[in-house]
């Protein structure tokens, strides 16, 4: 490693609600953090897998979407100006002979930490891949997982497959812009929103796009290009249909990765904790929100943040043991004001 690892008092490995309200209550204590996520953008689940759905047992928010959940909360944290460190996976976290954790990733970014927060929900999400001998040399060529620029794809032959809502949602987008569209689900029911599943039947009613019931089952190469992907039907028969792009949303898959090697207590792929300080085997490493356990534990949102609480006044305390850590009130305490960047309100 030529550059120096970046040092803190503590990092938070997962950018969803829970490691983001981990921000807040670390902050709140003057604790600074940095945050690390395998995903390409912040808010874990709440925005890979349900933004637009709506929750309904957050305090206080009778109603609000993944997305406008994770708004609130980057809103919420920005006075304690965290730095996230995003679309890289922790590859290694080594207890150093000073007590602190030197953490790589994937990227090649170290750190060196005090203290370390696992907020990574139910592991690292990956895309769940095409299972075909050699496509890999072809991804992000004309095999995507994600669509991160819509533009590239117009005018090209496309073939998407999947039966979930990124599937239909964008093959009814660029049924718009590309020269074809063909759908490919292994069987003719879909898990989508109503809505998206009548848009997509009108559209290849209309002859805008084609769905094909069966699988992708080859694929043709001419000049280093794919050219042809093999499809064969339910009952068995063949075709090759010709394409410029292959777009696959088979859904993502959570993998604990590298986390079940780090020498932790860990039972069904879960981090085991303590319901004091929601610290695991290692002092120094918390783990709070869906990856971890202990009796009586519910993965909720909100059995998060409660987590995140403790465990940033337990860290508050392993970081500065000589002091005494009190509990202070949003509502009265200058102190908190003072951090938080707002106006002490004065009560007559």
């Amino acid at each position: 490693m030529s550059h120096s690892p970046i040092e803190s008092d503590a990092v938070i490995i997962g950018a969803g609600p829970v490691g983001l309200f981990q921000v807040f209550e670390l902050g709140l204590l003057e604790i600074k953090a940095h945050v690390i996520d395998s995903l390409p953008e912040v808010g874990g689940q709440c925005i890979e897998l349900y933004p637009d759905k709506p929750i309904y047992d957050i305090p206080a928010i009778p109603v609000c979407t993944g997305r406008e959940l994770i708004n609130n909360l980057l809103k919420q944290i920005q006075p304690f100006g965290a730095q996230f460190h995003l679309g890289q996976e922790v590859s290694k976290l080594e207890p150093q002979a000073d007590g602190r954790f030197l953490i790589s990733t994937s990227q090649d970014k170290t750190f060196l930490s005090k203290t370390v927060f696992i907020a990574g929900g139910v592991g690292a999400f990956q895309p769940r891949t095409i299972n075909l001998e050699g496509i890999d040399a072809y991804i992000n060529k004309q095999v995507f997982y994600h669509v991160k620029n819509p533009e590239q794809f117009a005018g090209k032959r496309i073939v998407i497959c999947g039966g979930g809502d990124a599937a239909l949602d964008w093959a009814i987008h660029f049924s718009e812009i590309a020269a074809s569209v063909t759908l490919i689900h292994r069987r003719d029911e879909f898990k989508a929103a109503p809505k998206s599943i009548a848009k997509m039947r009108e559209l290849c009613a209309n002859h805008r796009m084609e769905l094909l019931i069966g699988q992708v089952t080859g694929y043709e190469v001419k000049d280093d290009l794919l050219t042809e992907i093999a499809f064969t039907n339910i009952d068995g028969d063949s075709k090759l249909i010709p394409l410029d792009d292959l777009l696959v949303f088979y859904g993502l898959s959570p993998k604990l990765g590298p986390i079940a090697e780090w020498g932790l207590n860990i039972d069904r792929k879960q981090i085991c904790v303590d319901t004091a300080k929601f610290q695991t085997s290692t002092p120094g490493i918390y783990a709070v929100g869906d990856i971890n356990i202990y009796p009586g534990k519910k993965k909720l949102i909100l059995s998060g943040f409660h987590e995140a609480a403790l465990a940033a006044f337990a860290a508050a305390e392993y970081l500065h043991p000589e002091k005494q850590i009190q509990l202070q009130y949003t509502t009265t305490s200058p102190k908190l004001h003072k951090a938080l960047g707002v106006k002490s309100p004065t009560f007559e």
